[in-house]
């Protein structure tokens, strides 16, 4: 872990912490870089595969697949949310 001085845009970072209900600048930082991250290896995974038909793609995919529930697995417990409270 290395602590830095960076100049963000505070309401951008205010949305960001209101969207996600995170309490602190730091895990919101956090989250938005693993979000990119993990959108740009998606990006390179697909770019490098094959086109697949849309039912190659369904087949593809777990039904019992929880994007949300995955996500909020990553959340440390502390920062957990009900939707709509604060």
């Amino acid at each position: 872990m290395t602590k830095m001085t960076m100049f963000i845009d505070e309401a951008l970072l205010s949305r960001v912490m209101k969207l996600t209900g995170l309490k602190t600048k730091t895990e919101t930082v956090e989250l938005a870089l693993k979000e990119l991250e993990r959108d740009k290896k998606l990006a390179r995974f697909l770019a490098e595969r094959e086109k697949l038909t849309p039912g190659e793609w369904k087949n593809s995919v777990d039904p019992n697949y929880d994007l949300m529930r995955l996500r909020l697995a990553e959340k440390p417990m502390r920062n957990r949310t009900k939707r709509g409270s604060r």
